[in-house]
């Protein structure tokens, strides 16, 4: 595990790398408790003024969580899948509390975890590979890691839009949706890395990390999501899974039509509990989302669509998921409350509550 991600503080700047490139950067349970670990430590070290975290390999910063191993085990009857999102959502928690600037160069593949482990932080650098999604509806899941935290707060109803459909943003729209906060090319990391080590940290920590970014911060392009926010602010403003889709359906435009025929391959499950998770969230600290995914999550292991739609995408790759229930009519909304029932063994637990 040493080896996947390797941890230095470097001229009081904490930097993590995670280091599984053949596995896009995949985060493991070991990987998720070293890092918890670390920002447990850093957050009260007076010579830590701050931290990177970088993927290897030039492919991703990180691909999500270790899907496969969390299948393997979660059909086997293991603990793995628990002790993992147990220890990987207090660390999500953490990121978002972390008292330093936290930065996040987001160069390559950002999904599931790999959000969980950036989107949190002070300052998120998209640059020219980028590529961000929450694709989770799409594997029986729903998009985790405080997803229901950021995506309520992304403008209008983008969030919605995201969660639902999965799509996939290069740079350019992942500032506009405000997932990230910055662009800097993928060529300039090294010199940023350089730069965030010379600052002098004496002042305000938050406007110096600002200062430095912003001194590397390029233009990210044009990006796509303006020209559709009037239909995805109307569309996904609906009251139910099924009025969204009514709603596209009634628009008429083709990138209405191509979102609608998108959400239909999804696990019908996943999108109704998505949906109800996107508007909870908005109401709630993430401390509070973080407790709810918690929740959700252990009813999703025990189910069935997360290991179908995990096989149709991830181990077979038919890209032919058979959803349980498969139609939107069939899931009840007394089987997802059950989803946000309370847990027989209590809700997630902070070290800091």
């Amino acid at each position: 595990m040493s080896e996947e991600i390797l941890f230095a503080v470097e001229s009081g700047i904490a930097i993590v790398r995670m280091n599984r490139p053949k596995a896009l950067n995949a985060l493991t349970h070991e990987m998720v408790v070293a890092f918890d670990a670390k920002l447990k430590a850093w957050s009260l070290d007076p010579d830590v003024k701050a931290l990177v975290i970088l993927g290897e390999g030039g492919r991703a910063f990180c691909a999500g969580g270790d899907i496969r191993k969390l299948y393997d085990e979660g059909r086997a009857g293991g603990r793995y899948p628990y002790d993992f999102y147990h220890d990987e959502y207090v660390m999500n928690a953490r990121i978002k509390r972390f008292p330093k600037p936290y930065i996040a160069f987001l160069d390559g593949i950002t999904m599931g975890g790999g959000v969980g482990v950036s989107v949190h932080g002070s300052h998120r650098i998209a640059t020219e590979n980028t590529l961000f999604a929450m694709p989770e509806t799409g594997i029986g899941l729903f998009p985790d890691v405080g997803g229901s935290h950021f995506l309520p707060r992304c403008p209008g109803e983008i969030g919605q839009y995201l969660a639902l459909t999965g799509e996939r943003l290069r740079a350019a729209d992942s500032v506009a949706a405000g997932i990230c906060t910055a662009f800097v090319p993928a060529t300039k990391r090294d010199e940023l890395l350089a730069a965030l080590k010379a600052a002098d940290w004496s002042g305000d920590a938050m406007r110096v990390a600002d200062k430095v970014v912003a001194g590397f911060t390029a233009e990210a392009g044009t990006p796509t999501l303006p020209a559709h926010r009037a239909v995805i602010d109307r569309c996904f403003a609906g009251a139910s899974v099924e009025g969204v889709l009514a709603a596209l359906d009634a628009d008429g435009s083709e990138f209405a039509a191509k979102q609608a025929a998108t959400i239909r391959t999804k696990s019908p499950t996943s999108l109704k509990l998505t949906f109800r998770q996107i508007r909870e969230g908005a109401k709630r600290s993430m401390d509070e989302c973080m407790r709810m995914e918690w929740r959700m999550v252990n009813r999703v292991i025990k189910g069935h669509d997360f290991y179908e739609g995990t096989r149709a995408v991830v181990v077979d790759k038919d890209q032919k998921p058979l959803w349980r229930p498969a139609s939107l009519g069939e899931v009840s909304d007394a089987d997802i409350d059950a989803y946000f029932a309370p847990l027989p063994d209590g809700d997630l637990r902070y070290d800091w509550d």
